[in-house]
């Protein structure tokens, strides 16, 4: 079996994939089971779900906010289905800057972080992820950039923090060229959630009067 989702190696899509097989590990036959899914990083969606209906790939998974969504959603409408569907944080985001820049004036982002946090007087330059948008920054592309956390580590000498964001906790979804049931459903596709039961349970006892 074979899963795609956008690269490069530290993406985001690449860190939830690999822990969303981890927890799928039973169901895809174990560790050592001639079964075992490989994944493929792709460069973008449009053309990952295209080689899904074409049978390249068993499997796309896709994070909600990414924006290519609905385009690939309208685009490969009964072409491509959604089997499954999760909520998983992102690493640890922040808006960082480069040290050898007083006052920024521009700053790199992924499109879908745009809004992640008040971004008013600096020029926004798009980049197509998160890595890129690191990359770009250490390429003097930008004055700052929304990016991993973790770039303030790994570049103690050229980046400073302007502002953590936290991790992004999105909906992902994983599609397939054929769909989940045999026959359209008109009714929802529920997964068994103790937590989901656990939150409408606590919720309720809220809203019941004093």
């Amino acid at each position: 079996m074979n899963f795609a989702t956008l690269g490069p190696e530290d993406s985001n899509h690449a860190l939830v994939l690999a822990r969303y097989l981890e927890l799928r590990r039973q169901d895809l036959g174990g560790k050592d089971s001639p079964r075992s899914p490989t994944v493929q990083l792709v460069n973008d969606f449009p053309q990952a779900f295209q080689d899904l209906v074409d049978g390249h790939h068993d499997y796309v998974l896709q994070v909600s906010a990414h924006f290519s969504h609905a385009d690939c959603v309208g685009r490969f409408m009964h072409r491509a289905f959604p089997v499954d569907s999760f909520i998983a944080p992102s690493r640890p985001l922040a808006l960082v800057a480069r040290k050898d820049v007083a006052n920024p004036t521009s700053v790199l982002r992924q499109p879908a972080t745009r809004h992640y946090t008040d971004l008013t007087g600096l020029e926004q330059r798009d980049a197509p992820t998160i890595v890129a948008a690191l990359e770009g920054l250490l390429d003097g592309q930008a004055d700052a950039a929304i990016v991993a956390e973790q770039a303030l580590a790994l570049y103690p000498d050229q980046l400073r923090l302007m502002r953590p964001l936290g991790p992004a906790l999105d909906t992902w979804i994983l599609y397939a060229n054929r769909p989940l049931m045999d026959e359209v459903q008109q009714e929802p596709a529920l997964g068994n959630s103790g937590a989901l039961r656990e939150h409408f349970r606590t919720t309720f006892a809220r809203k019941k009067p004093a």
